[in-house]
């Protein structure tokens, strides 16, 4: 068997990897791929049409019968065929109560077959749909960002697939005039339109005349802004948006179009990462996702887990963590790896900080099952650009590489600080956000390329072909006391590389102090660094565990360079990231600032040593003399 680190890629067809660069003398690069944009429907339901005119009868959709999560239940599915029928139906039970841009739908719950079936109906007769994330919901007693999205959007109708469930934040932000849709449950003091009765709507031709308007400046969806420093932006995503978005994705992954995708998928519909690109490219290239309901987390994998034992993946799409954990049970179970392997073309690490020890581990288990590598690939985009923009298409992807532009898309690198900003142009770049014409100057600069907030760098300037490498986001970055500026991303990047599997994630303090410091929370793993004498106490306080954490931060102290990169300091966070207080997105990573901002007594702990008036057993300081041994043979052991 060949060593992983040099072993075969899985042959997988992709597209051209070139670029126009220009190094400007004021410091600007620009990019442009080589490869033109090709043809794209105007409206994207276009790709629905196609295929249930050519393949009516294969699976489209697939969703489990409701039950308990992690046990084996019968799938409902939803062929080509069946899905353009009912679109049309809902389609016109949205014309009959008069919906439009003015009036549109907006959906509170998550992924569902009903979720989808509204948002297809919706765009296919030029209404827009705004999907809100459920936790805006779910997890605030006042509902306010949801109040909030519906001052912003004034819909016509709302739905919820749970009316028992949603019905605290209905009462709380939705007003009383505008329309529900409810699939079960009830709403107290609120009637409420049936779901099965809105699907039972005969279409007339209005339906088609509505389709015939549809055009590429057509608003399909806004989706709505973490808002974690304000209140939550409608981005506009037009139906070129879209329809460009997935051509440029085809010529990337030309694959895709000769082995329909066959996605096992979580991410959420209200994210642009689940609701545009990987519902867009299982329909655009007439492939099948089954809906998975679980979580990359020790507790919602159970559900993954399952219906991956059933369903082996063309492409797996999926954050950092969420391939960290799949790899862990894939290690321990060889029938899962066979499953998970034996047809898989293609790993999307959709996070720009994917740990080195995830990629080996995933290479060397694929070796071991298949036989050679599954390409891993990486990109760059955002909700402004719905989303592709910046891909690495090539085999041997490594971590914080982004790759070149797609075709159809201009990159435009400019110096803000003493970092690139990523800039777009092209038309998959959104037009601005909804109701809020003020914030255009901001958004977009004096050649209409949009601000991404996001920070990149040539990975050699000596050879700009090679493509970009992320480089952190310019808000997260700050200065120390000193004025010296500090690369968050890549204090946190070499943070992680030594703390894995241990650690789930750290943020970064130090703004405006005179040195860094880390807020650490444990991953489920830190639990074997565990020793007798601790049983009983928490986690953060045994001995193992306080042993191993010392250690890890001298050698990060050691390693480090200056005061922008050396870590003094960690603190041990007792409770985990909390989504209700926006510490967490959907995707399940960690808000640097909503964090720093919720814990800001921690923070202040972290750098004085205490917490009320007393010293805090959870933080740690680097010392002069590191222990020579060095943390990473130590993560062994323990590991073992």
């Amino acid at each position: 068997m060949a060593e992983a680190s040099v072993a075969r890629y899985r042959d997988v067809a992709f597209g051209p990897y070139s670029a126009h660069i220009d190094v400007a003398a004021n410091g600007c690069v620009h990019l442009a791929a080589t490869d033109p944009l090709r043809d794209h429907p105007k409206a994207f339901t276009e790709h629905l049409r196609r295929w249930a005119g050519e393949r009516p009868d294969a699976v489209f959709l697939a969703r489990r019968i409701t039950g308990a999560l992690g046990t084996r239940r019968p799938w409902l599915t939803l062929t080509y065929g069946d899905t353009l029928a009912r679109v049309r139906c809902l389609a016109q039970a949205m014309l009959d109560r008069q919906l439009s841009a003015e009036r549109p739908l907006a959906i509170l719950s998550g992924n569902s077959l009903e979720h989808a079936l509204l948002t297809l109906a919706a765009m296919h007769v030029g209404i827009p749909v705004a999907p809100i994330s459920p936790s805006y919901s779910l997890l605030d007693p006042k509902a306010s960002r949801v109040a909030q999205a519906m001052q912003r959007l004034t819909p016509g109708l709302v739905f919820a697939e749970d009316g028992d469930a949603f019905a605290q934040s209905i009462l709380q932000a939705v007003p009383p005039e505008v329309p529900l849709l409810l699939v079960r449950g009830s709403v107290p003091g609120r009637s409420a339109l049936n779901f099965e009765a809105f699907v039972a709507t005969p279409p007339s031709s209005a339906v088609e005349h509505a389709h015939a308007r549809v055009h590429g400046d057509t608003v399909a969806k806004f989706l709505f802004t973490s808002g974690s420093t304000s209140a939550p932006k409608a981005v506009i995503n037009t139906h070129r948006m879209l329809c460009a978005n997935q051509q440029m994705y085809a010529q990337c992954y030309p694959f895709l179009e000769t082995l329909p995708p066959v996605l096992v998928d979580w991410l959420p519909w209200h994210h642009t990462a689940g609701g545009n690109s990987n519902l867009g490219l299982v329909l655009r290239n007439g492939g099948t996702m089954y809906i998975d309901e679980g979580k990359p987390t020790p507790d919602g994998m159970a559900e993954t887990l399952l219906n991956l034992r059933e369903v082996a993946p063309t492409a797996i799409y999926t954050v950092p963590k969420g391939l960290e954990v799949l790899a862990q049970h894939m290690k321990q179970d060889a029938a899962l790896r066979t499953q998970v392997f034996s047809r898989l073309q293609l790993i999307f690490a959709a996070g720009a900080a994917m740990p080195q020890s995830v990629i080996e581990l995933v290479d060397r288990l694929a070796v071991e099952t298949v036989g050679c590598r599954i390409p891993m690939t990486m990109g760059l985009g955002m909700t402004e650009t719905a989303p592709f923009a910046i891909s690495h298409h090539r085999p041997g992807w490594q971590a914080g590489v982004i790759g070149l532009p797609a075709a159809g898309l201009e990159v435009k690198l400019v110096p803000v600080g003493d970092k690139l900003e990523v800039r777009y142009r092209g038309p998959s770049v959104t037009p601005g956000y909804w109701r809020q014409p003020e914030l255009l100057p901001e958004a977009f600069d004096e050649e209409r390329f949009f601000r991404s907030g996001d920070a990149a760098v040539l990975i050699d300037p000596t050879d700009p072909a090679r493509g970009l490498r992320f480089d952190g986001r310019i808000a997260e970055d700050f200065k120390l006391v000193s004025g010296t500026w500090v690369n968050v991303a890549s204090v946190r990047a070499r943070a992680m590389a030594e703390a894995l599997p241990f650690v789930h994630d750290v943020v970064v303090a130090g703004e405006a102090r005179d040195r860094l410091g880390l807020l650490v929370f444990l991953a489920p793993a830190a639990a074997s660094l565990a020793t007798p004498e601790g049983s009983g106490s928490a986690l953060t306080r045994d001995p193992g565990v306080r042993i191993w954490t010392q250690r890890w931060l001298d050698g990060l102290a050691a390693t480090g360079t200056g005061s922008s990169n050396r870590v003094t300091c960690v603190m041990l966070m007792d409770e985990p990231p909390s989504a209700g207080a926006g510490e967490l997105t959907d995707k399940g990573s960690l808000n640097q600032r909503a964090v720093l901002k919720a814990r800001a007594a921690d923070v202040e702990a972290l750098f004085a040593g205490s917490t009320h008036g007393g010293a805090d057993t959870r933080v740690f300081h680097a010392r002069d003399r590191p222990d020579a041994n060095p943390v990473s043979a130590y993560n062994d052991r323990a590991a073992s």
